[in-house]
């Protein structure tokens, strides 16, 4: 009976799988600087350091060098000394939504952005605001944007700022008094295109993607000139259609792994929303592609194919934006394995020789290891737990598919899940200890196909059946809590295994930096902001910021000071849902250095919700109809079961006043200036009232039995994701 028991009990449990990944997917005194190091400076830290051209204590680009090594050479604070961090000043953003900007520091100026792509500058040594500049980004592209409202950071070269905000626009501001001196649109307005990465500068030339797969674009980057906004080349990752006209040849290359029944009406994705590298002596350019734009492969594509260049690292040539090679991560991309993950040069001893290497962790669970020349093949092996293959074949470089993770035809439960085993926040490499470190990921996911889907323009188009999958998940929301456990991996690219892994209790991880006195810094989803030895893993020294910290730290110094800066401020892909913090997310700036004293800013806790609307009557087929309304247009904002603990209203506890305007909120667009858009275009008033009958449904659900038995064991219960694949 017992054996009976919990048969049932774990298959009830695996229906809920799917909430770890939801939860991870809806789930940065004086003048300006003068100018800016060039590509060459930049390529290695010991060449910008050699170059004398800025001192080591900056931090002047994404990843403080253009190989994106994100490892400095400061050496003040150190394990010994460690433990006296304390903050040094804060800077309150004024946003509550998701904060993953790395700050730019140069001559005593840092240089970051907040939520809707605003840019300030702060003097780095007091955290005193020297400019702000709002691009006014209309708060209904909110829309359109994935995964919240968020920018990685900004660009600077030759005394101007770059910024690529939510709505598509590329802008240069004056470094010294943040005043525009040129704008570009780089989208087609009317589609569903976004920008939240970090521009890069290379010789004079800006790079920069966009997002927008999951609604509905066609992917591709572009290279203006940083002098006056002139396009200078663009490389559309995937064909508009198979006969062409192609923009550029390697197109016609791509068009031959697409059927022609592909869903081109689509745009079929391979959006380059993230990572770049840059290499000044090959001047090559490399770009991770993401995912496609209809997840369903058989849908997508029928018929099969590779579908290039979706799941890819490209290289580019700088000058012309024509193709040097490419890898395939996930070739027929399947369960949103997007590669556009941060991508780390370096050259390491393989095999009794030098090799100039390429290293990524994208989403598939594979490290994988090229040669930076050519794209070939040096190693991949799986750094998490890994369900949808068994190996990469070292002689074709493909992955070896296993079919049960196929869900064209059956639901399959599959790690990673779309969330990754690594997502945007970014890793580093110490040339010290040897090691890549990564924000890694342990989770599942259930994909479930819809055998009646149809593409709607500027809505999700993943093609899965989220309708059942609510139905079956939104009670269990509430009573398992399950884990989507986030650590700290240290790999070992030469040795090709991991060596040593810390576990948080947070499912965000928090960017990485290192140093050359064998330091790690990294947040977490929790609050907490920490130092870690670089050898061992060692926890050194720890503070607890009070709100989510998802960003990637970075380190320089003023006037002989060595300070530690992050911001912090929950959303994204990861804390738009779920959170262990109670608290309004007022984001905000912190920098530390030994001896700092300052008060860490107060939080502000969230209002206590309760329920103040009556049951209610609505028939159970309107119920049925409001669950898959609310799956296909509100989920990804408002979560599994109408429930956020994150950033977004819950929706349970929505007021009387609401529920009294609600088509005019949901279809009128009364709070469109909040972030809340219209969906008039998409909803009727009575699909919009099916929608609020279901959420009034979930708001009044009973505890279910799990719930009870957890509730009265004083705790709730946390399976790790891997117990529902076992």
């Amino acid at each position: 009976m017992r054996t009976a028991r919990i048969a049932t009990a774990r298959a009830r449990l695996r229906a809920a799988s799917r909430i770890a990944a939801l939860a991870s997917l809806f789930l940065l005194v004086g003048g300006g600087p003068s100018g800016a190091a060039t590509a060459d400076e930049l390529g290695h830290p010991s060449e910008a350091t050699a170059a004398g051209g800025h001192p080591p204590g900056d931090w002047l680009v994404h990843g403080r060098t253009h190989d994106e090594q994100r490892h400095s050479p400061l050496t003040d604070i150190k394990p010994e000394n460690v433990a006296e961090l304390g903050l040094a000043w804060s800077y309150m953003t004024g946003t509550r939504r998701g904060l993953e900007a790395t700050p730019i520091v140069a001559d005593g100026v840092l240089y970051a952005t907040a939520s809707w792509s605003i840019v300030f500058a702060l003097d780095a040594a007091s955290g005193r605001e020297i400019w702000r500049y709002d691009p006014g980004v209309p708060r209904w592209r909110l829309r359109f944007a994935c995964c919240d409202a968020v920018n990685r950071g900004v660009a600077l070269h030759d005394g101007r700022v770059f910024v690529g905000t939510i709505d598509g626009r590329l802008i240069a501001l004056d470094a010294k008094t943040g005043e525009p001196i040129w704008e570009r649109l780089t989208v087609d307005p009317d589609r569903p295109y976004t920008i939240t990465g970090a521009p890069r500068v290379y010789d004079g030339r800006v790079v920069i993607g966009n997002g927008g797969a999951d609604l509905g674009v066609r992917g591709y980057f572009s290279a203006y000139d940083a002098a006056d906004g002139r396009l200078l080349w663009r490389f559309h990752t995937v064909p508009a259609s198979i006969g062409g006209p192609h923009e550029h040849p390697e197109l016609a290359e791509a068009a031959r792994t697409w059927s022609k029944d592909s869903m081109f009406e689509t745009g079929l994705g391979g959006t380059v929303w993230d990572a770049f590298a840059y290499d000044p002596e090959l001047r090559l350019v490399y770009a991770g592609v993401g995912n496609s734009s209809v997840y369903d492969r058989e849908k997508r594509s029928p018929g099969g194919g590779d579908n290039l260049f979706l799941a890819s690292i490209l290289a580019v040539h700088l000058d012309t934006g024509r193709l040097a090679w490419h890898y395939q991560t996930t070739p027929g991309e399947h369960w949103d394995y997007t590669a556009t993950q941060h991508m780390i040069l370096a050259d390491l001893e393989i095999e009794g020789r030098k090799r100039p290497v390429l290293m990524q962790a994208p989403k598939n669970g594979f490290f994988y290891v090229l040669d930076r020349r050519t794209g070939e093949l040096i190693s991949a092996d799986p750094y998490v737990d890994v369900s949808w293959a068994t190996h990469v074949d070292p002689e074709s470089g493909r992955p070896a598919e296993r079919p049960e993770a196929h869900w064209s035809t059956r639901s399959a439960y599959v790690q990673p899940s779309p969330a990754g085993g690594h997502n945007w926040h970014p890793m580093t490499w110490s040339p010290r200890t040897g090691l890549v470190y990564i924000p890694s990921l342990s989770n599942a996911y259930l994909f479930a196909p819809d055998p009646d889907f149809q593409y709607l323009p500027g809505s999700w188009n993943t093609a899965e059946d989220l309708g059942a999958v609510t139905e079956e998940a939104a009670d269990l929301a509430d009573a398992i809590p399950f884990c989507s456990p986030s650590h700290l991996t240290a790999w070992d690219p030469v040795a090709r295994r991991r060596v040593f892994r810390v576990n948080h209790d947070d499912p965000t991880p928090g960017g990485l930096l290192s140093t050359a006195s064998d330091l790690l810094f990294q947040g977490t989803g929790a609050g907490d902001f920490a130092a870690y030895d670089a050898r061992s893993g060692e926890r050194l020294w720890q503070t607890q910021v009070g709100i989510g910290v998802m960003a990637a730290p970075v380190t320089y110094r003023v006037d002989g000071v060595q300070y530690v800066a992050v911001l912090a401020g929950m959303g994204g892909s990861h804390g738009g849902h779920y959170s262990q913090l109670d608290d309004q997310n007022r984001g905000r700036v912190l920098a530390f250095k030994l001896g700092g004293a300052t008060g860490m800013p107060p939080v502000a806790p969230r209002p206590e919700g309760r329920v103040t609307v009556a049951p209610t009557t609505a028939p159970a087929e309107t119920l049925a109809r409001g669950r898959d309304l609310y799956a296909r247009h509100c989920l990804f904002c408002h979560g599994i079961g109408a429930k956020s603990s994150g950033l977004n209203p819950d929706l349970r506890f929505t007021t009387p006043d609401v529920h009294a305007r609600w088509n005019d909120i949901v279809l009128g667009g009364a709070r469109q200036a909040l972030g809340m858009p219209s969906f008039g275009d998409r909803l009727d008033d009575d699909e919009a009232r099916a929608i609020r009958a279901w959420v009034i449904d979930r708001a009044h659900r009973r505890p279910d039995w799990l719930e009870r038995a957890a509730r009265v064991a004083g705790r709730y219960v946390c399976l790790p994701a891997s117990w529902l694949t076992d």
